[in-house]
């Protein structure tokens, strides 16, 4: 049963097609349950995220596992293949591998990825589609993003605006927790910082926005107030943090309403970060001494910076993830060997019960308990050993030093020198490894004494 990866993502497809593709999270189950009971299925989980629709699975029938996909979303197989990849095997390890420790993400080295992997793998095994072979890959390809984002700088640095915000803010006043925060506006880029800012718990949080009622559905999400924004410039003395985005085509916060602000603040400082373009905070408000204002520049320099060191990690991530990927597939093959281990196993315990039955009952007969055990380990030795003498002594020719080199590696023995007969166990010589009756047509009249 072999391991794949099929889905789309961002690389490999439209926000118009990977929504169409999308699982909501409460038919997850459903859908798992149906891929498995419909389809040559195995083993299956589906990470299912704005940027990507992956499906990790045990089968070795793929190409069916791309119809159920279309099929469940009633989108024409012709309009999803060309947009659809499929990995096998260690194709599928690595991107797993990859796709966990944020390599794979829109925004490199992102975090919130692994999370959805975790939600996945709970999702399939709530469905009863995480088998032994998922299981294990799942929880190496969480351990392997642990060792990336511990071993290298792939998340360590700032790579989003609103992350670089709250940042100067924190260079300015240490921490965010103790200062009150005003957003002007209600846009895509306010609320991305909204949601950095409100992760630090700051003492006030507040949204202005010519909309009231947007405004205070933003506010809300994040426990905060709203108010209009025309009443804003009436509130700024109160606000340590302003953080402005619109799309007024004239700045919003001008020179006289920053010094009346600052006048009433007793010249305590304000961190203003204005990330409109066309600028929402006039020029001559940077010349204020208790002003430190940045703009969308000056953010893009650190985010750039960012995502430079983290592009310098990938390298770093990429060799921790080949050495894992090895490792893991070297488990897989290591799989095909279990049904002759447990064969192997078995019948040593069937000889070593033979033995031992054999060994009580002589003790029931009352003979010398020394001797007893001095047979019983004579005997599993023997009987253990029988197999592998046998192939050793009926191979010929060529075969003869491929066999020997075979069952030194199985039983981790040494090199010895080819001048050691005791060894060898060449006719009329008593063998130590095998014994004598386990060596073809010796007699043990003929047997040197050890």
């Amino acid at each position: 049963m072999a391991l794949f990866a099929l889905g789309i993502n961002h690389h490999s497809a439209p926000v118009t097609l990977r929504e169409r593709v999308a699982f909501q999270p409460d038919r997850l189950i459903d859908a798992l349950d149906n891929l498995v009971r419909v389809r040559p299925v195995r083993e299956a989980a589906i990470l299912s995220t704005c940027n990507r629709t992956e499906l990790y699975c045990a089968t070795e029938a793929p190409e069916r596992v791309a119809d159920w996909l279309a099929d469940w979303h009633r989108v024409e197989l012709p309009q999803l293949a060309p947009h659809l990849f499929t990995l096998p095997h260690g194709d599928a390890v690595r991107h797993m591998f990859r796709v966990a420790s944020g390599l794979d993400s829109m925004v490199l080295g992102e975090p919130q990825i692994l999370g959805q992997m975790k939600e996945a793998a709970r999702a399939a095994e709530q469905a009863g589609t995480m088998g032994t072979l998922l299981h294990k890959l799942f929880q190496k390809t969480f351990s392997v993003a642990k060792e990336v984002r511990s071993s290298t700088e792939i998340g360590s640095n700032i790579v989003s605006m609103a992350a670089a915000a709250v940042k100067l803010s924190e260079r300015i006043f240490g921490s965010v927790s103790e200062q009150r925060v005003l957003f002007v506006g209600a846009g895509e880029m306010i609320e991305l910082c909204v949601a950095h800012f409100a992760g630090c718990r700051p003492r006030q949080l507040t949204v202005a926005n010519r909309t009231l009622a947007r405004a205070e559905h933003l506010a809300a999400r994040f426990g905060g107030d709203a108010i209009d924004l025309e009443a804003f410039s009436e509130q700024l003395l109160h606000y340590d943090i302003v953080v402005i985005c619109t799309a007024s085509p004239l700045p919003l916060i001008g020179l006289g309403m920053v010094e009346r602000a600052l006048k009433a603040r007793r010249h305590r400082p304000i961190v203003m970060v204005d990330l409109a373009v066309p600028r929402n905070v006039e020029v001559e408000v940077d010349d204020l001494d208790d002003v430190f204002l940045y703009t969308v520049d000056d953010l893009a320099q650190i985010v750039a910076a960012g995502v430079d060191t983290r592009k310098q990690a990938v390298n770093e991530a990429e060799a921790i993830i080949s050495g894992e990927v090895s490792d893991f597939l070297h488990w897989v093959e290591a799989r095909g060997a279990v049904p002759v281990i447990r064969a192997l196993r078995g019948r040593a315990e069937d000889l070593r019960q033979h033995e031992l039955e054999r060994a009580l009952l002589r003790l029931a007969r009352g003979e010398d308990p020394k001797a007893v055990l001095e047979l019983l380990s004579q005997g599993i030795t023997n009987k253990l050993m029988h197999a592998p003498t046998q192939f050793l002594n009926r191979a010929q020719g060529d075969q003869v030093a491929e066999s020997s080199e075979l069952v030194r590696r199985l039983f981790n023995l040494g090199h010895a020198s080819s001048a050691d007969p005791t060894i060898h166990g060449g006719v009329g010589e008593k063998n130590v490894i095998t014994g004598a009756e386990d060596v073809p047509n010796l007699r043990r009249g003929s047997l040197r004494p050890s």
